[in-house]
């Protein structure tokens, strides 16, 4: 991508990682590592490509921005992009906002099946058995068997589904957008969901939060899934109505596991943590082992496109 001729000859790359522990990167640019401390690492206005700081909140990491007035690209190592968008507007005509698309897919499905498997099998209840010192054998659902419905089928989304493929589900449909084809089958339009989710015992939700996904999940989205039926969100927490989804966990109609919730962080005391059937995790589904190798080979890449004038990946937004 060029380099706006206004910039300073210098340009400067604020990464979210130690630079000098990232191998291969490119040696045309100088690198500053910015991880939301209160001192710039410089000044904010020489920055060409922002690597956005990961897990630090919103306003911490949009609060450069509007010093940034040569910035070229916003690198997030999110898969949404959510927490940055309101700030496009204010980024130089023709800048670029990057999401990590690739980045989480492994980690994220991992926990979706981990989720999903603990949920159904009650793990939980185990685990207060023996904190309790108690032995009670039981029969419990298992995944095998099971249709599985996935809200949201990027790449994400298809990471969950190969996952799935040793579990013998009885089914497993596709949820996106609009309609496409994929190498394991039809995708569904959102508009297929009144039909598809009564079919359903697992529901999965992997998708973005926009504006026409906040509150997807309301009162009518759950009262069409079946009774029994288990709800499990690895997306963001505002795409469920949460008054919504505890009028149904608590008559025991269904369940849910949530690695998001809304609000976030769930605060002491929400009914929600005691809700019966709601196994809940603190948006842990990208930080893992998985997390670093692919961020870095991710900055790598963007890294040295941006320097040869290459088109960047995950491009979600252009500033105009």
């Amino acid at each position: 991508m060029p380099i706006d001729d206004s910039a300073p000859a210098r340009p400067v790359v604020w990464l979210p990682l130690p630079p000098e522990e990232i191998d291969g990167l490119p040696a045309d640019l100088e690198y500053a590592f910015w991880d939301t401390g209160q001192d710039y690492p410089t000044d904010p206005a020489r920055c060409v490509f922002y690597g956005v700081p990961y897990m630090k909140g919103a306003e911490p990491v949009v609060r450069p921005l509007a010093q940034m007035r040569h910035v070229r690209v916003v690198q997030t190592l999110t898969a949404g992009v959510d927490h940055i968008e309101p700030a496009v507007p204010t980024l130089p005509p023709g800048a670029q906002l990057c999401n990590a698309r690739g980045v989480h897919d492994a980690s994220t499905a991992e926990l979706a099946l981990t989720l999903t498997l603990a949920a159904l099998r009650d793990v939980p209840g185990f685990v207060r058995q023996q904190d309790a010192g108690q032995w009670s054998t039981e029969f419990k659902p298992a995944l095998a068997d099971r249709s599985v419905l996935i809200v949201g089928y990027g790449a994400i989304g298809a990471a969950i589904e190969a996952r799935l493929t040793p579990f013998e589900c009885a089914r497993v449909a596709r949820v996106a957008r609009s309609a496409r084809e994929s190498e394991r089958g039809p995708v569904h339009p959102l508009t297929a969901l009144p039909e598809l989710l009564p079919q359903a015992d697992v529901v999965i939700l992997a998708l973005p939060l926009t504006s026409a996904t906040r509150s997807l999940v309301s009162g009518d989205f759950l009262a069409r899934m079946k009774d029994g039926a288990l709800l499990v969100n690895v997306a963001r927490g505002a795409i469920v109505d949460t008054k919504a989804l505890l009028a149904e966990v608590e008559t025991g109609r269904l369940r849910a596991a949530l690695d998001v919730t809304d609000p976030e962080p769930l605060p002491p005391g929400h009914p929600l943590w005691h809700a019966p059937g709601v196994l809940i995790t603190p948006h842990v589904g990208g930080p893992s082992s998985a997390f670093r190798p692919r961020a870095e080979r991710l900055l790598r890449d963007q890294l040295h496109r941006f320097v040869a004038g290459d088109p960047l990946r995950n491009v979600v937004v252009t500033a105009g």
